[in-house]
């Protein structure tokens, strides 16, 4: 079951989303907070720009940090047919019955920007660490403290019966931009 925005106003009040935006800011600024049955979280303003100057293999069990350039602003460029990891302003508390999916802004994947998030497993919590393509052969600008992707809440018809805390998941309570583990 898809839960609506007033559920998910009642429980953002209980620390679910920290900062909440208790509607749709969107006045010349790609749009964020509560929407019909989600909410769109933001982008901070902390980078992790992929770079290719290291010739690194991209190895998820060996993952090289120098494979990234660190970057604060405002706005973000993204190279050509490259990608940047970001975070969430947001900190989220997902409850025990509820599982989160997350899909990309259309205002990005119209300019052929992709945003890939796994799914915020129940009871995950921390900064979502957002990984951030641009599919052109040209440079893409995004922006710090905008939308950049819809959070979907779908609600269960009990709790689960192990959760992410329960597993101790190595990505629980995650701060910042949390670079791949195993």
């Amino acid at each position: 079951m898809v839960k609506n925005d007033k559920w998910i106003k009642d429980m953002a009040g209980q620390g679910m989303i920290e900062p909440l935006s208790k509607s749709q800011t969107g006045d010349g600024v790609v749009s964020f907070g509560i929407s019909s049955y989600g909410y769109d979280m933001r982008i901070s303003d902390e980078f992790k720009i992929f770079t290719n100057i290291n010739t690194t293999v991209i190895d998820p069990k060996s993952f090289d940090p120098e494979s990234f350039i660190d970057y604060k602003g405002a706005e973000c460029i993204i190279p050509p047919n490259s990608f940047v990891l970001g975070r969430s302003v947001e900190y989220f508390r997902i409850p025990r019955d509820i599982l989160v999916i997350c899909l990309g802004k259309s205002t990005y994947a119209r300019c052929g920007i992709v945003v890939n998030v796994t799914p915020l497993e129940p009871e995950w919590e921390g900064h979502v660490t957002i990984e951030i393509s641009n599919t052109t052969p040209l440079p893409a600008r995004i922006y710090a403290n905008e939308g950049i992707a819809q959070l979907i809440f779908l609600g269960a018809a009990e709790p689960c019966e192990i959760s992410y805390k329960d597993k101790t998941g190595k990505y629980q309570a995650q701060k910042g931009i949390t670079l791949p583990k195993i």
